[in-house]
């Protein structure tokens, strides 16, 4: 049976889904995720600090034993925000192609473009949506950056942009007090309406009828709004939450430390620092919905560019 990985490293997490085919249709065999913070410092010194690289290469190290041990024939990795720019980013490709060549002899990470990442978290966003909630919106707030696509589930995209802005980029550059001062949140507030700007000028919002939040900020978002006491990717998985709710959640998180956040049970320790950044990008997110559309609801998705890979491999595999 062929089963295929993806492998996402951000600036926040690196992330892993392995896959097969079962009756024809796409099954997960593991899905995992490591904290491990590859933007610390980046935007300041504009180069990977030696312990993040240190931290991504035992992530990438274990999940290369869990690919090998699931005979895993065929991956993909990819590098966004945080790899495109900096200035040792080779000594990073090196490392990456050390470790997967075990797997893929040759092979190493890839830098994507903002507009690819797009398109493949919209791609996985929407899979297990309904097509008639179409056109939708796909929101991926990642730590430096945030893509928003819209498009219909047939794969068509009216229009998509990567913005500057995310949990980690916003906590580091701007929300640095524990909690942030009230100031602190003004200038975040500010960044982002600037970023949203460009968003509403590149992207027809206006356009979209459903709108799907994916990754780390949203569905720790869901997990608190659903009231759980652990983490549940089942029960986050297509949550519909009103936008009311959301902003409920985003101001207490804002105004809470780091310690506070902790004592929530389903926010990760590697979240919590930064995870009143991401309010701070979600509430800026609510703001252009309600201006641009009667939408007053997100649905949050734990499927996102990785889901959007494994399908890419599975179809390339199909017309070899």
């Amino acid at each position: 049976m062929t089963r295929v990985a993806a492998i996402d490293c951000g600036t926040n997490s690196i992330r892993l889904l392995v896959s097969e085919l079962r009756e024809g249709s796409i099954a997960d065999v593991t899905r995992e995720m490591k904290v491990v913070r590859l933007g610390e410092g980046v935007d300041a010194t504009g180069a990977f600090a030696p312990e993040a690289l240190e931290r991504v290469r035992n992530a990438l190290e274990e999940y290369v034993e869990t690919m090998e041990d699931l005979g895993v024939t065929k991956l993909r990795m990819v590098a966004t925000s945080a790899s495109r720019d900096v200035s040792n980013r080779d000594e990073f490709f090196r490392m990456t192609g050390s470790l997967l060549g075990r797997i893929r002899p040759g092979y190493r990470a890839e830098v994507i473009s903002g507009e690819e990442e797009a398109a493949l978290s919209f791609r996985g966003a929407v899979a297990d949506l309904d097509q008639q909630d179409g056109p939708f919106c796909v929101m991926d707030l990642g730590g430096g950056s945030t893509e928003f696509v819209v498009g219909d589930a047939d794969g068509s995209i009216f229009g998509s942009h990567s913005t500057r802005m995310g949990c980690v980029r916003l906590s580091e550059r701007i929300m640095r007090s524990d909690p942030p001062t009230a100031t602190e949140v003004e200038i975040a507030e500010d960044y982002v309406a600037e970023r949203i700007k460009e968003v509403e000028t590149i992207v027809p919002i206006d356009q979209a009828h459903t709108f799907v939040g994916c990754a780390g900020t949203f569905t720790t978002l869901a997990a608190l709004a659903l009231g759980l006491e652990e983490y549940d990717p089942k029960a986050i998985h297509n949550a519909v939450l009103r936008t009311e709710s959301l902003h409920t959640i985003t101001r207490q998180l804002i105004a809470e430390s780091s310690a506070e956040r902790l004592v929530h049970p389903v926010m990760h320790p590697g979240r919590a620092d930064v995870i009143a950044g991401g309010s701070v990008v979600v509430e800026g997110i609510i703001e252009m919905i309600h201006r641009n559309t009667a939408a007053n609801t997100i649905v949050i998705s734990e499927k996102d560019i990785l889901d959007g890979i494994v399908a890419q491999l599975f179809e390339q595999g199909s017309k070899a």
